[in-house]
């Protein structure tokens, strides 16, 4: 099983993990990520490049499943406007064994900050917004996977 989902609608985190856990081994292991007020931030806006996201996500499962020899695992992402407190993204790995699960939940997540193309606007409390550069710790995160 191989899921990947894009969406404006609020996630679900346990709706994709229920499924992996059903695929009869003995780890799950997941990722959740979610808005943060950074100084006042209100929500975060994401954009994405449709088509190329999804290839691009698709992809690093099929790197994962082939490295760990994962069961399945699930990308599930939100676009548009995410207030602060809300879930922004969900990875999941399903293995036999929990060292695999946990690695590529770990992989996913680091690889998907640096190699999807997703761009990220920070809403903050004053009416303000600003673009989000790139960070060089998600670089460093994603290079230990080289």
């Amino acid at each position: 099983m191989k899921i990947v989902r894009i969406s404006n609608a609020a996630i679900q985190p346990d709706e994709g993990l229920a499924a992996l856990a059903g695929l009869g081994g003995g780890a799950v292991s997941s990722f959740t990520g979610i808005a943060r007020d950074d100084g006042g931030v209100t929500a975060i806006e994401l954009e994405h490049y449709p088509g190329m996201t999804e290839a691009s996500l698709s992809s690093l499962i099929e790197a994962a499943t082939a490295r760990w020899s994962l069961l399945g695992a699930i990308i599930t992402h939100r676009v548009g406007i995410v207030p602060v407190g809300a879930p922004v993204v969900v990875v999941g790995a399903a293995s036999l064994h929990r060292a695999a699960a946990l690695e590529a939940t770990a992989f996913l997540i680091d690889r998907l900050k640096t190699e999807a193309p997703f761009w990220k606007r920070e809403h903050y409390a004053d009416g303000t917004a600003k673009w989000v550069d790139a960070k060089a710790s998600d670089d460093a995160r994603a290079e230990r996977w080289a």
